[in-house]
């Protein structure tokens, strides 16, 4: 990165605004290489639920370095937001353990987040895997990430192309292209970087002052911060998240929760339903067993456990927000019943 490129970076991460500054960003940027400025603006508790501070803007040391206010050691502040220079980014202190599997996830994922007050990650999955998706809300705005493996980038530029050119933009200083559709929303296509590509759609009103606002606003992190801005049940350890969810569940014999890992790191509809899915598969397999060396039992057992999924609470939860509980009841009243139709290995995802 060349030295304007690094300047340019501190112009849009320090929220001129806030220290008065006004005129223009040309004039600012010459004003950081040569001056010194400091302006306290104190600390300021912003609430629940996380902590966030205040960013103080303490001097320009050099032309890309900026001294930001001491925090409390669990909090590392990041970038700008809107209202005060508050920031919602912050890394996890070092007493904070993450399991070796969401690290792992976490590394290879494009870490994007939104370094804007207000945006708050209400849905995840895939985190794990080569494809997924993180979604972004603010209000009635939806910012959705969608990451692919970097193959698939000329196929996904010439689909966007088929409503017009789209216009370049750089988000967190990468290359991108943005297109909107006839029905007005925004898909921004970013060029590959470390085999993965990133695809972001908006839902909701949106103008292209707004998204040039929010993509000014993306920075990506390292894994640690990722993990640490995921609302607390994302990262929940597996065992004690399953424990919750599957709290009034039957458990197949030889059910290992440790499978649960590669999805861990999701959001409560997709930890569901892919908790219910191995549980859902693994009484089917009894069931077949059971059937096939003549086990009356174990036909019972498998067949009573499924009939019971109705009052689970995970798929009475999951009932409003998708269609996953109806699936599954489909399979386990096709139990009940005695029968069971060969789509059931693609209809629940078994393995």
């Amino acid at each position: 990165m060349t030295t304007d490129e690094r300047v340019d970076r501190l112009v849009r991460d320090v929220d001129l605004g806030g220290f008065g500054v006004v005129g223009d960003l040309d004039g600012v940027k010459q004003t950081l290489l040569e001056d010194i400025m400091s302006e306290s603006l104190g600390w300021r508790g912003v609430g629940r639920p996380r902590r966030l501070w205040v960013r103080r803007f303490a001097g320009v040391m050099t032309a890309a370095a900026v001294l930001v206010s001491v925090v409390p050691a669990s909090m590392v502040l990041r970038g700008q937001a809107e209202g005060d220079g508050v920031s919602p980014i912050v890394s996890a202190g070092a007493g904070v353990v993450f399991s070796p599997s969401a690290m792992e996830a976490a590394e290879r994922n494009p870490r994007l987040l939104i370094d804007r007050a207000g945006w708050t990650v209400a849905g995840l999955y895939g985190f794990a895997e080569e494809q997924g998706a993180i979604r972004f809300r603010r209000g009635e705005r939806e910012l959705e990430m969608n990451w692919y493996s970097a193959y698939v980038y000329s196929d996904r530029y010439a689909g966007q192309r088929v409503d017009g050119p789209g216009r370049s933009v750089r988000v967190d200083g990468w290359p991108a292209d943005v297109f909107q559709g006839l029905n007005g929303d925004f898909t921004v296509l970013l060029r590959p970087r470390d085999k993965v590509v990133v695809e972001m759609k908006t839902s909701g009103k949106w103008s292209r002052k707004d998204l040039d606002r929010v993509l000014a606003d993306v920075v990506r992190v390292d894994a640690r911060t990722l993990l640490a801005m995921l609302p607390a049940e994302m990262v929940m350890p597996v065992r004690e998240r399953a424990a919750k969810v599957l709290a009034d569940v039957p458990l197949p014999p030889g059910f290992d929760v440790a499978a649960l890992e590669d999805i861990a790191v999701s959001d409560s509809y997709q930890f569901g339903a892919g908790a219910t899915s191995r549980v859902g598969c693994g009484w089917i397999a009894e069931w077949q067993r059971a059937r096939a060396s003549g086990d009356e039992a174990g036909v019972r057992r498998a067949a009573d456990a499924l009939r019971s999924s109705h009052g689970w609470r995970v798929l009475r939860d999951m009932e409003k927000a998708g269609d996953w509980p109806e699936v599954f009841w489909e399979y386990a009243d096709e139990i009940a019943a005695g029968t069971l139709r060969p789509g059931y290995v693609q209809g629940l995802d078994c393995r």
